[in-house]
């Protein structure tokens, strides 16, 4: 009993440090539940459509898609979670993207992967505002960025495992069967996920009045409009070589489907590292630092890889890349920071509606560029970053 008390303690503060509630809870497991199983194989959906016959445009085509479907979803997710609430918001996408496994699962050919893209990425975008909306709601404005970073390092810690996992899986059952067995494991943690958020207890805000898209976006302040101009030149540097970083490191440096799962995982644990001591400096000394950080090592990772020519420098190289996500949370914390609580939801899906519509195009421009050159997208997106960086750092004040 004595324990029993002595522990307590140390539990509350434990809950009261990291903003454990129990919403909190609920959306964190969710990210974790979804991530074990997608990151079995969401990695080498490339080379799956490219075992399905798809060309390299077709593949680059695929990720403008989901770049552009990224940006359209957001504002009905978020529209969807201030209507209708948190719970039922979330129940709805994690059951489309369980049905986008299993479209995944019965492929015939490649053309049909965009109609899974379609379902699945009811999750991967509608939900984002959902998401951010609970942190928002369920902690004050000095525990955001641990809200967040919460919800970083769990949805992370399955990607230092699964993505190696799924590899291993791919060797061992071939690429088709590998990546079948992952869709397989996905919609069973997808139910799992269901049963998870339906605890979700979060009271709907009404409007005070009828509220457009025009409303919405005329909330937005000018430091929030302007993260989004930076946001969207680092997210284009990003979106012109992510869908190709699987085919440079097979097919250009060599490497096998293990070894780039490795690659994956370090990248995550790199992150995670990271991620609770920079939230625990930006309360002392501010967001901006920080999200500056994360923009330099976005426009510094493309040209990392194009660098590397062996495994060991790859590994180097995406540990630059697990340090892209140093200030996330920092950047997610400002948005929700400058939301109205009762449209925090089509807020956030504005935002990223923009900034995925503007993007769309980058993975598409980014085949063309391959078809240059392999490395010639990745130099492109470096340079793109920079940019990003500049506008960011002379812009925004916090």
């Amino acid at each position: 009993m004595d324990d029993t008390e002595g522990l307590r303690p140390r539990r509350e503060r434990a809950v009261e440090y990291f903003g454990l509630t129990p919403e909190i809870v609920a959306v964190s497991a969710s990210m974790f539940l979804l991530g074990c199983g997608e990151n079995l194989w969401r990695r080498f959906l490339p080379k799956y459509l490219e075992s399905l016959g798809a060309p390299i445009t077709a593949i680059g085509a695929f990720g403008t898609t989901e770049d552009f479907l990224d940006g359209v979803y957001q504002y009905p997710g978020g529209w969807i979670a201030d209507r209708y609430g948190r719970r039922f918001a979330l129940i709805a996408f994690i059951s489309l993207a369980a049905i986008g496994y299993a479209v995944y699962w019965v492929l015939p050919s490649w053309p049909l992967a965009f109609l899974a893209l379609a379902l699945i990425m009811a999750w991967d975008a509608m939900a984002s505002p959902t998401l951010f909306a609970v942190v928002g709601d369920s902690l004050p404005t000095a525990k955001r960025t641990m809200g967040f970073t919460v919800q970083s390092i769990l949805r992370r810690i399955p990607i230092v495992i699964a993505p190696t996992i799924g590899g291993v899986a791919i060797a061992s059952y071939g690429l088709r069967g590998g990546v079948r067995l992952g869709l397989s494991i996905s919609i069973v943690m997808a139910a799992v996920t269901i049963a998870v958020v339906s605890r979700i207890r979060i009271l709907v805000i009404p409007d005070a009045e009828p509220t457009t898209v025009r409303h919405v976006w005329r909330s937005f302040p000018r430091s929030l409009r302007w993260l989004l101009v930076s946001d969207v030149f680092i997210r284009t540097c990003e979106g012109l070589v992510d869908v190709f970083l699987v085919l440079y490191a097979l097919n250009v440096i060599g490497i096998g489907s293990p070894a780039f799962g490795v690659l994956v995982a370090v990248q995550a644990l790199t992150t995670i590292v990271v991620q609770i001591p920079a939230a625990r400096l930006a309360v002392r000394v501010g967001k901006k630092p920080f999200v500056t950080a994360t923009f330099l090592a976005f426009a510094l990772f493309p040209l990392a890889v194009v660098l590397a020519h062996s495994l060991p420098w790859l590994v180097l190289a995406f540990i630059v890349g697990g340090l892209r996500e140093l200030g996330e949370p920092a950047r997610k914390a400002l948005i929700v920071d400058f939301a109205a609580p009762a449209m925090r939801g089509r807020v956030v899906g504005l935002y990223y509606l923009c900034r995925s519509v503007a993007i769309a195009p980058a993975a598409f421009i980014g085949g063309l560029l391959w078809r240059v050159s392999p490395s010639f997208p990745f130099y492109v997106a470096t340079a793109t970053g920079l940019a990003g960086v500049v506008a960011f750092v002379v812009t925004v004040d916090e």
